[in-house]
């Protein structure tokens, strides 16, 4: 990505006397390769044309723009496309590059004038030079689009490995984060704040095209922490577009969209950039549109939807030769299946995205892999495996996610590290979530926020009228699968508070809503809180130790041998808190109120 942003940077410096509109998409290219490395100075500088490795004043200019100090400090919220269910934010990545702004593998990567255009037309304002031939300045192929693999990002971020449009722009994230997509971590506030009109930075640069010139203007109040600066440029990309039939500017309109919270229009756009791809037989456009359609698909809650439109991207990647893009739907498809419960699934498709986003530094959809793989372990009962896993991704530090990532990863965080007995490990990161919620970018935020106050509060009646508050904020925003977590953990709280019916209805509206949307680990825990609250589930499946994990069924047997916690987790080399958490699943599990009772099962089942 650093490679890939300097060079769009050099083709734009010489372009720009004889190709100022060419030289201006190379600019916005040069942005979206900052973007999907997670750089949110390089981002701000390159959409300022300065250049952060020049002079120090350049350097210091862009960070305090972005409203650091000496170091960079993690931004509140972005506009990733996925709540909790899905992904952030825009994919993009350098195989074409993602809209800038946009958070990569969950939202679909923003259009990239630079890269993504139909075979064998060159971008507007290019002279078409011939293959094998030199380009006007010495500069190879520029009428061609650029290497797959260069600046494309992550869902939630503008499509394909690059960068997705997502409300949390935090520096210190060396991947992408939807997430998404998901949110735009933006500089901490303070000085350096943009003014109301930005300066006009000179002919040949910004500012000849309406259309660009807007989306760069948005993308930079929204990096800079100034949503109010951002939505009427923003909504006049969303305008224009509706005029233009270019599958490179409807990428970048549904980019806009993901960054402005409108998923429907996000999804209308990244349709019109589909059909338009086809019908100019661009393998590349196509394999962008489906991951800013997958991304909005997943930040909507259609998690089948979604998996469907990156299974088709994969191929449509593939088949055009770029990697970057094949990453993000990859992990698209990881973060689906973590929603299914599918965990060998989500192994394979995580270990494909990481494999092509290491080497390339696509922090967003190493950062969705990462976080699909962390709710694998939560839907599968390990809430210590994913809060070990979530706690680097999403606080403050040189391992944190992506910017516009991390934050749709902050409300697994908090679950997983409360059922773990550890709910001081994530009280710091709440403050973000709320933050990131004022924004207005993610639709599930809100209730999000609501959930996890109640999952901390100390105070019954505190926690009581949270939950009830996040439920009715689910029903404004809507998605079975936000919905059911919420129903499951209240449903779980209001158990252990003897108040089994309530709980009983709440759990069994958790399971529905799992059922509904294919999310089966997860219907698996509403049933078990159902056995243990005395209610079995119509679809139960066979009570027995064979619903157990491996982990789970050996603690069950040693303490069906009598022994101790301790005993049990000297065993296993685990800590005595661990055994502690997994006997207390087993026994809402199997319906057991005792560990005499665990043994006579036990034995039982042996005969």
């Amino acid at each position: 990505m650093g490679d890939a942003r300097e060079t769009l940077l050099l083709a734009a410096t010489l372009l720009a006397p004889a190709a100022p509109e060419t030289a201006e998409a190379a600019h916005l290219g040069a942005t979206d390769a900052a973007w999907a490395s997670g750089d949110v100075v390089a981002c701000l500088a390159t959409l300022d044309a300065t250049d952060t490795s020049g002079p120090a004043d350049g350097r210091a200019a862009a960070r305090s723009l972005a409203g650091e100090a000496d170091a960079p400090t993690a931004v509140e919220g972005s506009a990733s496309t996925t709540g909790e269910g899905g992904v952030p934010a825009t994919p993009h990545t350098i195989d074409g590059p993602p809209p800038s702004g946009v958070v990569r593998g969950l939202d679909g990567p923003p259009p990239s004038d630079v890269v993504r255009r139909p075979v064998g037309s060159p971008p507007s304002g290019v002279v078409r030079v011939p293959e094998g031939s030199p380009s006007p300045h010495g500069m190879r192929g520029l009428d061609r689009p650029p290497p797959s693999d260069v600046v494309r990002g992550p869902v939630g971020s503008p499509p394909s490995g690059a960068v997705s449009p997502s409300p949390h722009v935090a520096r210190g994230a060396a991947n992408p984060s939807p997430p998404g997509v998901a949110h735009l971590a933006l500089p901490s506030a303070g000085g350096g704040q943009p003014e109301e009109s930005a300066p006009d930075p000179g002919p040949g640069r910004w500012g000849r095209d309406p259309f660009f010139r807007d989306y760069r203007d948005g993308m930079r109040a929204l990096l800079a922490r100034r949503p109010e600066l951002a939505a009427g440029p923003l909504r006049r990309v969303l305008d224009r577009a509706r005029r233009d039939d270019r599958p490179e500017r409807l990428l970048r309109a549904a980019a806009a969209a993901l960054l402005l919270g409108d998923v429907h229009a996000a999804r209308t756009a990244g349709s019109r950039a589909l059909a338009a791809a086809r019908a100019t037989e661009c393998a590349a456009f196509e394999a962008r549109a489906l991951e800013y359609l997958a991304y909005g698909e997943l930040r909507a809650g259609r998690h089948a939807q979604a998996r469907a439109h990156a299974e088709e991207g994969v191929r449509a990647a593939l088949m055009a030769g770029h990697r970057n893009t094949a990453a993000s739907h990859h992990a698209m498809l990881a973060l689906a299946a973590s929603i299914e419960g599918d965990t060998a699934a989500v192994a394979g498709y995580a270990s494909a995205a990481l494999a092509t986003a290491r080497r390339h530094g696509l922090a967003q959809a190493a950062t969705l892999a990462e976080w699909a793989t962390a709710r694998a372990d939560l839907a599968r009962g390990r809430p210590l495996d994913a809060a070990d896993r979530l706690g680097p991704l999403v606080r403050p530090g040189p391992r944190r996610g992506h910017f516009a990532v991390w934050m749709l990863a902050v409300p697994c965080l908090v679950e997983a590290a409360v059922l773990a007995g550890q709910p001081e490990d994530a009280r710091d990161v709440v403050a973000d979530l709320a933050r990131w919620a004022a924004f207005g970018a993610d639709p599930h935020a809100p209730a999000q926020h609501a959930r996890c106050r109640a999952l901390l509060a100390s105070d019954d009646r505190e926690a009581d009228d949270l939950y009830l508050r996040a439920l009715a904020l689910h029903d404004e925003s809507g998605g079975d699968f936000e919905r059911a977590r919420t129903e499951l953990l209240y449903g779980r709280w209001l158990r252990r508070r003897r108040r089994l019916r309530e709980a009983r209805g709440m759990l069994g509206a958790a399971l529905v809503g799992f059922d509904r949307c294919g999310a089966g680990a997860w219907a698996d825990q509403a049933r078990g809180e159902l056995r243990a609250n005395g209610a079995v589930s119509g679809k139960e499946p066979a009570a027995g130790l064979s619903g157990l994990t491996p982990q789970q069924l050996r603690i069950a047997r040693h303490v069906a041998e009598g022994a101790t916690n301790r005993e049990v987790a000297q065993r296993l080399a685990v800590s005595t808190r661990t055994v502690d958490y997994h006997l207390r699943n087993v026994f809402a599990a199997l319906g057991v109120r005792s560990r005499m009772e665990l043994a006579r099962m036990v034995d039982q089942e042996q005969r």
